[in-house]
């Protein structure tokens, strides 16, 4: 019988050929893709389009919620996060924190 391989990203059980997800890179749809992509040199003229691109992308994620998420968590100030651009996500972010700060009183 062969042990499973534990790798850093996912539980790989080699005897059947299955592979579980621990982290929800390993699902993202854009984990294939250009990364530059997502990550425009700013927000007018050709960055435009990329973005646009990028978010079409998040648009059929299974794990765009995880994502940006994480971007909100860990303040992800550059490029695309589940789906927003730097701009949407910096206004999100202040209302995310507004809203975690009345929580805790």
């Amino acid at each position: 019988m062969t042990t499973p391989n534990i790798t850093h990203d996912a539980v790989r059980i080699a005897t059947q050929g299955i592979t579980i997800a621990t982290d929800w890179r390993e699902l993202s749809a854009c984990r294939d893709s250009d990364p530059t992509l997502f990550f425009p040199i700013g927000s007018t003229g050709p960055a435009i389009d990329q973005i646009t691109e990028a978010k079409a992308i998040c648009v059929q994620c299974s794990v765009q919620e995880d994502c940006l998420q994480y971007a909100l968590e860990s303040n992800q100030e550059a490029g695309v996060w589940g789906g927003y651009a730097e701009d949407e996500r910096r206004r999100l972010r202040k209302r995310w924190l507004a809203e975690r700060r009345r929580r805790s009183l």
